[in-house]
């Protein structure tokens, strides 16, 4: 399911894209060297854009997949760079037609790189025309109608085809199997997000302690975007109301005001957990039980707050519907009851089968 407009207001939500325009540009890497993290992908990306300059052709197509947030766009930009290549951007929700991906595809130019976001919400129709496009750099149209009707082939400048995707179970096998290289990005380490939220202090002009860094890169969910976005409201507030250094106290009053706590949750990360735990005794319970219950769509909730809480290991889903863990218990501080805790829990008639 998509995301609902309201969730794109969230704070922490790493689908948002950062309205402070310029200043989110200026902040991406532009060379591989930049890039932070994702050190094996980097390392496999290097080899085959080497070979492919050496030899005179275009990179293989690539897909790029994994949460949103850490560095598929940038990743995209950086190989084209990296390939002296043209880049052309489009996403899936905006090729309505298969005519309007065959007027893209028959204007690039030799070794130009197409990037397609969200490519899982191409439709069918328009999904049909990339196979010859991308196995047989052709387009296969019909003229005429009739027993008059002629299948014609146009041929297609060599192009490489990034498509980047949250969802890479939603796309069709024959799309997905005509990828040659396929990358999965990897949560960030607090380390790595330290050096990412350096660099980009840097870039601002901010200034910032070691501490500081850390504490923004702790709170930040593993992810590069929420962790840029925090820096700025944190440099705002060390700006205001501090010295103008962003250090770890100012970093953790600013958090505090953002109700962001030492885990990277906010408040209605904090409401699921509860919610769960009070009124349904720590699960089993149902998505759509859980999302009535906390006034969140059930998309939203399954999207931009699960992952998160499965990654830390607060929440599991099993076949009878979401469970809250130890860890948990512990954080919202409520006792943990045992395994069976939930017996006493308000289990809805319908969470049957609503744990996937």
């Amino acid at each position: 399911m998509d995301l609902m407009p309201e969730d794109e207001e969230r704070f922490l939500s790493s689908y948002n894209i950062d309205r402070e325009g310029d200043n989110d540009i200026s902040l991406r890497p532009k060379t591989m060297s930049d890039y932070v993290g994702q050190e094996k992908i980097k390392s496999n990306l290097e080899v085959y854009i080497q070979a492919a300059k050496a030899r005179g052709e275009a990179l293989d197509h690539v897909l790029l997949y994994g949460p949103p947030g850490l560095g598929k766009t940038t990743l995209a930009h950086i190989i084209a760079a990296e390939m002296n290549s043209q880049i052309r951007i489009t996403s899936g929700p905006a090729i309505e037609k298969a005519a309007d991906l065959a007027a893209i595809l028959t204007n690039l130019e030799q070794g130009d790189v197409l990037f397609i976001d969200e490519i899982h919400r191409l439709n069918r129709a328009v999904e049909e025309i990339l196979y010859p496009a991308m196995e047989d750099f052709a387009l296969d149209f019909m003229v005429g109608k009739g027993p008059s009707a002629k299948s014609i082939r146009l041929p297609l400048n060599r192009f490489t085809l990034i498509g980047a995707t949250t969802k890479a179970g939603m796309l069709t096998s024959p799309l997905r199997d005509r990828f040659g290289v396929n990358c999965r990005l990897e949560l960030y380490s607090p380390q790595e997000l330290a050096v990412i939220v350096k660099r980009s202090a840097g870039i601002l002009g901010v200034e910032i302690t070691e501490g500081g860094a850390n504490e923004i890169a702790s709170r930040s969910r593993g992810t590069p975007r929420i962790a840029n976005r925090i820096l700025k409201r944190v440099r705002d507030w060390a700006q205001v109301r501090g010295s103008g250094v962003v250090d770890r106290d100012a970093s953790d009053q600013a958090l505090r005001g953002m109700e962001i706590d030492e885990m990277g949750l906010d408040n209605i990360d904090r409401l699921i957990l509860t919610t769960m735990i009070d009124k349904f005794g720590g699960g089993p319970v149902g998505l759509d039980t859980l999302a009535a219950a906390v006034g969140e769509d059930s998309g939203t909730i399954e999207d931009v707050y699960e992952p998160y809480l499965m990654q830390i290991t607060f929440i599991a889903r099993t076949p009878r519907g979401r469970i809250c863990l130890p860890d948990a218990y512990k954080h919202v501080g409520r006792k943990y009851r045992g395994a069976n805790a939930s017996k006493g829990g308000q289990i809805s008639m319908f969470d049957e089968g609503e744990g996937e």
